[in-house]
């Protein structure tokens, strides 16, 4: 009796199913990256500087992760917006990190730490869920132009391709791009424009051709970015093609809501998969590590962690108060000379790596206890984002700024903004004009880029959670 009634309401009110649906997801989501962090700690513990799993450890690590996880309800009811895909991985980073505190040999503040990252987390996401409403467009491209543009940026690409090869174009073993790496020497001005163009532009390049279904050029936007990976030897250029096609997969038969979810569900879950198999004897140690390493352990737990070291370097140092960025630095001095990843590497020995806004516009700029505030206005200027992409298919935007959203998990959102091109690609979402994708049958204009993909009407129709 109990079912049927369930399955009544449900029929009644389908936007109530749907949000249960995707809430229940979300949690089935916590649970297993909770299960993935155990295996972390297993494996990366003596990396880490984290202490051993342990029966008291987990129970109080489940414990404190709880109350952030209550926030997965939000996200079952909300609209979809870059916001709330930024915020479904940032709440991973500060679930994560909620969690891997409780295992910190560190010797700063725990608890504190432990208050200003649930504050932080929960600063962003308000204003980044719940701002959206559209705003005037000023400027806006014409059809004309704007059907010429994803066109012209491939022919970009190609010119910025063939000076980078000048420089560096090398194939060389995952295990030695550290070592080749570091002799890469681009000008500043060439390496913007790489930064820009694998970033941001040919996304949007991307998702323009899947979107009015150009299989051709779509596919050279990923032979494209695939070849920035012999040029930069970065792990993220040569995941990238793979990463774009695998949301292209999700938008095309998930709601942009659920596709967000599933976008790191599924890989999280793979990599549990994977160890099973390895414990089991089915999968050879090598496999599993390969891609739990790379996924599960750096293109998340890292980032959670991150958090962990910057805590413990600003408890004995001074805050920077911005001076890590270049306009900052011209007006004040600064308490660290070098880049705050050479500060991490001199002091822990881990690696020259970056971390999120929570970290570096957060602790590493004014401190743990006003780490929140740093962590709202940020927030604010992503709810701003959704306000001038407001209009656009939910389904477009996830795909044009896919790469940006593992690009946030790692590094600051001033280097996001200006370095991987996310102010260009927001300025781009601005200018788009709406009525392209309101109505795809007018888009006789684009040049036959090989045989159509197969998406149906009602898959290119505008999101109405996008409506303006």
């Amino acid at each position: 009796m109990f079912n049927v009634l369930i399955a009544d309401r449900a029929a009644t009110h389908p936007a109530l199913a749907s949000r249960t649906k995707l809430a229940l997801l979300g949690l089935s989501y916590l649970a297993v990256y909770c299960i993935s962090l155990i295996v972390v700690v297993n494996y990366y513990s003596g990396y880490l500087r984290i202490a051993a799993n342990d029966t008291h450890r987990v129970l109080a690590a489940t414990i404190t992760v709880i109350p952030f996880a209550l926030c997965s309800v939000a996200f079952a009811f909300t609209r979809c917006s870059f916001g709330y895909a930024v915020g479904f991985y940032f709440y991973t980073l500060i679930t994560g990190y909620l969690w891997l505190v409780n295992f910190s040999t560190f010797p700063y503040d725990h608890l504190m730490a432990w208050i200003s990252a649930f504050a932080s987390g929960l600063a962003f996401l308000a204003p980044a869920l719940m701002m959206g409403a559209p705003i005037r467009q000023r400027f806006v491209l014409t059809p004309e132009a704007f059907r010429k543009l994803p066109s012209i940026i491939l022919i970009g690409t190609v010119a910025i391709v063939a000076i980078g090869s000048f420089y560096n174009f090398r194939f060389v073993g995952l295990e030695e791009i550290y070592q080749f790496r570091s002799e890469i020497g681009f000008p500043k001005l060439l390496e913007y424009a790489i930064g820009i163009t694998s970033g941001a532009l040919l996304p949007f390049a991307f998702a323009c051709f899947v979107w009015f279904r150009m299989r051709v050029r779509a596919g050279m936007c990923l032979v494209l970015l695939a070849v920035f990976w012999p040029i930069t030897l970065s792990k993220a250029s040569l995941f990238a093609p793979a990463w774009l096609m695998f949301l292209a997969v999700l938008t095309r038969f998930f709601e942009a809501r659920v596709a967000v979810v599933l976008s790191l569900f599924l890989p999280v879950l793979a990599g549990i998969v994977a160890a099973a198999c390895n414990v089991s004897g089915l999968l050879s140690y090598h496999w599993f590590i390969t891609y739990f390493s790379s996924v599960n352990f750096r293109m998340l737990a890292l980032t959670s962690s991150a958090l962990d070291f910057y805590n413990d370097y600003f408890s004995t140092h001074g805050p920077t108060y911005f001076c890590q960025l270049s306009p900052v630095r011209l007006f004040v001095s600064c308490s660290i000379r070098e880049p705050l990843s050479v500060a991490m590497q001199n002091a822990y020995q881990i690696g020259y790596f970056n971390a999120s806004l929570f970290a570096s516009e957060g602790i590493a700029s004014v401190g743990m206890k006003l780490a929140p505030l740093s962590a709202l206005g940020c927030g604010i200027l992503i709810g701003f984002v959704n306000r001038v992409s407001a209009g656009l298919p939910a389904s477009f935007i996830l795909l044009s700024g896919g790469l940006l959203l593992n690009t946030l998990l790692n590094v600051p959102l001033s280097t996001a903004l200006a370095t991987h091109g996310a102010a260009l690609l927001f300025l781009l979402w601005y200018v788009t004009p709406r009525s392209l994708f309101a109505e795809p049958d007018s888009m006789t204009g684009f040049e036959a880029g090989g045989e159509p993909f197969t998406t149906s009407d009602q898959d290119r129709s505008v999101d109405p959670q996008y409506a303006s």
